[in-house]
C-alpha cells in the first residue's frame, strides 16, 4: 500500500463512519488489503486498480462515493480505527522481517 497520509486516514474514516459500527472492523482490513493489491496492480501494470485505485487508501475509500459524515463520534471513532489497523498492520510486517510473528524471542 502507498504511504499513508492524514487524507487517506480521513478519507477511511468517512467511509467507514457511514457503516454499522459492528461492520467497521472488517471493512477496514478489507480496505486495507484493497489498497495493498491495488498498489502491487498498479506498480506491475502501471495503471490504477479498475475497481480499487491506485492503491492508496485514499483512493480505495473514495471508489464507492457517498455524502461526507459530519466529525461526530462515528467519524472520530472510524478515525480511531483506521489509525489503529494501519499501526497494526505496520507492527506486524515489522515483526515478520524480525522473525517475530510467532512471539518467540529471537536465539
Amino acid at each position: 500500500m502507498r504511504r499513508v497520509t492524514m487524507a487517506d486516514l480521513a478519507a477511511a474514516a468517512q467511509f467507514l463512519a457511514r457503516r454499522p459500527a459492528s461492520d467497521r472492523p472488517a471493512l477496514i482490513d478489507r480496505l486495507i488489503s484493497q489498497a495493498q493489491a491495488a498498489d502491487c496492480y498498479s506498480r506491475r501494470l502501471r495503471r490504477p486498480h479498475p475497481d480499487w485505485g491506485d492503491g492508496s487508501l485514499l483512493s480505495r475509500a473514495m471508489v464507492d462515493p457517498c455524502p461526507a459524515v459530519a466529525e461526530n463520534d462515528d467519524y472520530w471513532d472510524s478515525f480511531s480505527l483506521v489509525a489503529a489497523a494501519i499501526a497494526a498492520r505496520k507492527s506486524n510486517a515489522r515483526r515478520a522481517t524480525l522473525g517475530l510473528c510467532d512471539d518467540r524471542p529471537i536465539c
